[in-house]
């Protein structure tokens, strides 16, 4: 599994997690106007999402 940044068609950065496999797992749903923004937003995930619960609100 890995976190691959890259830029959209508006010039804006983005972030994908996507499996071994290929399949994308997660999307940063909003674009960054600069890479630092978007790269740090990838760090607090990986550090704050072992902490995550999951809550099933069928």
């Amino acid at each position: 599994m890995k976190f691959v940044l890259y830029r959209d068609i508006a010039g804006e950065f983005r972030w994908r997690l996507v499996a071994s496999n290929g399949r994308i797992l997660a999307d940063s749903g909003e674009g960054y106007k600069n890479k630092t923004d978007c790269a740090a937003m990838i760090e607090s995930i990986k550090q704050n999402a072992v902490d995550a619960a999951f809550v099933d609100e069928t």
